[in-house]
């Protein structure tokens, strides 16, 4: 038995009640959920854990061997559901037809880079020579825009496909109609009801797609029109004298840009990373291959290693250095390129990385004094010090730390500011920008529920924060009423073992909307804790067998959950996290990584 009954239908884990970090631990199976859990285990003849962990993830008794081997073939819907879908694959299919120069324009973050690479590798395989331009962050700023595509059309162009952007690009869309410079948009982000004159738009999130894959990243939104272009360039005979191109090939890049974008790791997104890390495994793309050695990724690669490694470092490019960095890195064919351009992303992370330190405590301190006198439900910090590439991460650290949405916004020299805000489950920031937008308080905005980016000037910032207050408070307090963690099974040291996570791979891979297991770990001995690298706790936590099991915490070190570590050698404790395989040195180790901390004689309210 893990808990005691209370309130909730899900029992407290261990009796926490409040934590080191003030979360209640909770079981993530529900009453109904460990039914189902016990259904999967005797129908299917599945460890009890394993079961456990797919039940609390919403998969039912007769979805489970599927779930466990997702086909991509069954998953994938026919390309031509989405709206526009078959117009932009057959103006495509004209222009390689007839050998067309094809302009690639894609976005500079990961999602895009590796969607233009996509792209331009299919299209390359065919014989062509399409061109490829991410704009700059700071001199052009997102999307498509008139000067960049009158270069394009002067370059010869006759065909602009826009990756990752394009959707509410009205204005740069009329210079490619003045130039008459045909235009295919393939996006994902969310756009109202008046749409850009166009080719063809495919976007799932458009209000009129009734498609079902709105939650696709631009990158898997790009895989499917490839689909579609590949069958109709095979039912127009392209293929009766060369082999098709090998479209399971790019699903490591359709992987990396999945997990990046950080959409739900469900259905056809866990297809995608599911057979993109095997692809990935194989070493096959030079780029990726070099980015992964330049990042010290080991072992078998995990949404963790292009999450946090891989990824960041083609971010780098975009934010602080050569936009068209990224792109260009997962296209060449050169495995000495792919090397030098892997080294510059690596340089260009770190120097990321020391701006991004510097920037954060100046946000921090703008935070805490804005909740100490006026407590806004969303934050809004800024400076004209602020490097504009990396404004998106502040946002993500203080919506971490303070659990609430926040934007970080960089001023120009005549008070206009490039923003980007985080939010949190349960607020849509991105409806709120779009609607601040029509509002007049800002010059520009839209994205996603969980992301946002926006152009404001500096006198607006008050009224923006008195209307966020107004719009989405409610929405605010709702989503941070209860501070929990939802906990998976109880464990010892003893049983964390390899088999263990060979078995919960099963059900994975894990990533946003198809979390990690949690594990807790009831008194356990701290036999070991001590500060490592910038800021993290490294542990060792004892069962009462003897049996000890390596933790790392990240970043913990001033925060409360690292604190009970430091301060509580040699005690028990009530410990919560993840489980990984660390292969250090060559021999892989469980390694645990904690995310929560409470103390058996105080964690009971």
């Amino acid at each position: 038995m893990l808990g005691t009954s209370g309130e909730d239908d899900r029992r407290l884990v261990l009796g926490v009640s409040r934590s080191a970090n003030d979360n209640a631990w909770r079981e993530r199976l529900s009453v109904a959920d460990a039914r189902a859990a016990m259904a999967i285990s005797q129908t299917h003849g599945l460890p009890d854990v394993l079961a456990r962990v797919l039940a609390a993830r919403g998969v039912l008794p007769d979805d489970a061997p599927a779930f466990l081997d997702p086909a991509l073939k069954l998953l994938m819907p026919d390309p031509s559901r989405l709206v526009d879908m078959d117009a932009a694959v057959e103006r495509v299919a004209d222009a390689v037809e007839a050998g067309r120069k094809i302009a690639i324009f894609g976005d500079y973050d990961v999602d895009g880079a590796t969607s233009s690479a996509i792209l331009a590798k299919y299209l390359q395989w065919l014989g062509l020579e399409p061109v490829i331009h991410i704009p700059d962050r700071i001199i052009e700023g997102y999307g498509p825009n008139g000067p960049a595509i009158e270069a394009l059309h002067q370059g010869g162009a006759e065909l602009m496909v826009t990756l990752d952007c394009g959707s509410t690009s009205f204005e740069a869309f009329e210079t490619a109609g003045r130039l008459s410079l045909d235009v295919v948009v393939i996006d994902h982000h969310q756009v109202g009801e008046t749409l850009p004159d166009v080719r063809a738009l495919v976007n799932p999130n458009r209000q009129d797609d009734l498609s079902g894959q709105g939650h696709l990243a631009a990158v898997g939104v790009t895989f499917l029109f490839l689909v579609g272009l590949n069958r109709e360039l095979r039912r127009r005979g392209a293929f009766a004298s060369r082999p098709q191109p090998d479209l399971m090939a790019l699903l490591d890049l359709v992987a990396l840009g999945t997990v990046c974008d950080v959409v739900p790791l469900q259905g056809l997104n866990r297809a995608y990373v599911t057979r993109g890390l095997a692809v990935m495994h194989l070493r096959r793309n030079h780029g990726l291959t070099a980015l992964a050695d330049a990042a010290r990724v080991s072992g078998r690669p995990a949404p963790y290693h292009l999450g946090f490694l891989v990824g960041p470092r083609i971010n780098a490019g975009g934010r602080i250095g050569d936009a068209a960095l990224g792109a260009r890195l997962l296209t060449t064919e050169d495995p000495h390129e792919a090397r030098a351009i892997a080294e510059r992303l690596d340089q260009l992370n770190s120097e990321r990385q020391t701006m991004e330190a510097v920037m954060l405590e100046q946000a921090d301190a703008e935070a805490a004094y804005a909740i100490e006198t006026r407590d806004p439900a969303v934050l809004l910090t800024g400076s004209p010090d602020w490097h504009p590439g990396i404004v998106g991460l502040i946002a993500s650290r203080l919506k971490e730390a303070h659990r609430r949405p926040a934007f970080a916004v960089a001023f120009d020299e005549t008070g206009k500011g490039t923003g980007s805000g985080r939010s949190i489950p349960g607020v849509d920031l991105g409806k709120a920008v779009r609607q601040a937008v029509d509002d007049g308080l800002l010059e520009k905005g839209g994205g996603h529920a969980m992301a946002a980016g926006l152009t404001v000037r500096r006198e607006k910032i008050a009224d923006l924060e008195a209307y966020f207050n107004e719009s989405l408070q409610a929405d605010v307090e709702a989503a941070t009423a209860s501070r929990e963690l939802s906990v998976d099974a109880a464990l010892t040291a003893t049983g964390a073992t390899l088999e263990l996570l060979e078995l919960l791979e099963k059900a994975g891979p894990y990533g946003a909307g198809h979390s990690e297991p949690v594990f807790a770990f009831p008194a356990h001995r701290i036999s070991y804790a001590d500060v490592v690298g910038k800021g993290h706790v490294r542990a060792t936590i004892a069962a009462g067998d003897g049996a000890g099991l390596k933790a790392i915490c990240f970043k913990a070190e001033d925060k409360p959950h690292g604190k009970m570590l430091l301060e509580g050698r040699g005690r028990g404790l009530h410990v919560a996290g993840t489980l990984s395989i660390d292969t250090w040195q060559g021999s892989p180790k469980v390694q645990l990584r904690i995310l929560d901390v409470a103390d058996p004689q105080k964690s009971r309210l």
